[in-house]
């Protein structure tokens, strides 16, 4: 019968692995009311890309407060710093369905005389109940121009690539503003 091995003299380090893990921070889950950076990647489905922050600045934004489209928002719930993930949001939880009835042509004296009009170009007009709406010019023919109140990526599916980066609870001007202040944020 082999005999018991004498306990070891050697000082463990097992208590202060231990002890880290008890105390390291815990990351943030994406939640209302938290500001979120990421990096993303949007295609459409012809493979086009149709913006990204890949190389350049990270998106900042406040969750929760309808600063990016729905369907993405949504799936970003309970996401931690470091996922990455592939989000597919359908055209209704995206800019919407397109709407033809949201089209109107209007004359070129419509517009400001200095500025050449070209096709996806916004501006801003306002509703009869005074409500400001962007407006992308679909089409120029003379002095025809055609204008769209749907969003140009309106009734496309959208297909993002994200990374988390970060998470972090929003401060109270922040959830009174609706969106983020400071770096990768509005300013005051």
């Amino acid at each position: 019968m082999p005999s018991p091995r004498p306990a070891s003299t050697a000082p463990s380090l097992a208590p202060a692995a231990a002890a880290a893990t008890l105390f390291a921070p815990m990351k943030l889950a994406i939640a209302d009311d938290h500001v979120v950076t990421l990096h993303y990647r949007l295609t459409l489905d012809d493979g086009s890309i149709a913006d990204q922050s890949f190389g350049g600045d990270p998106l900042v934004y406040l969750h929760g407060h309808r600063n990016i489209v729905p369907g993405l928002e949504r799936q970003l719930i309970g996401r931690l710093p470091g996922d990455k993930l592939e989000a597919v949001v359908p055209a209704a939880e995206g800019y919407g369905e397109y709407d033809p009835t949201n089209e109107q042509t209007v004359p070129r004296n419509a517009f400001p005389p200095e500025v050449e009009l070209k096709v996806g170009m916004s501006f801003q007009t306002r509703a009869r109940n005074g409500q400001t709406i962007p407006v992308w010019i679909r089409a120029v023919a003379g002095d025809q121009i055609t204008v769209s109140a749907n969003h140009p990526m309106s009734g496309q599916r959208l297909n993002f690539q994200v990374e988390v980066l970060e998470v972090r609870r929003a401060t109270a001007e922040e959830k009174k503003h609706g969106h983020v202040h400071g770096p990768g944020g509005h300013h005051h």
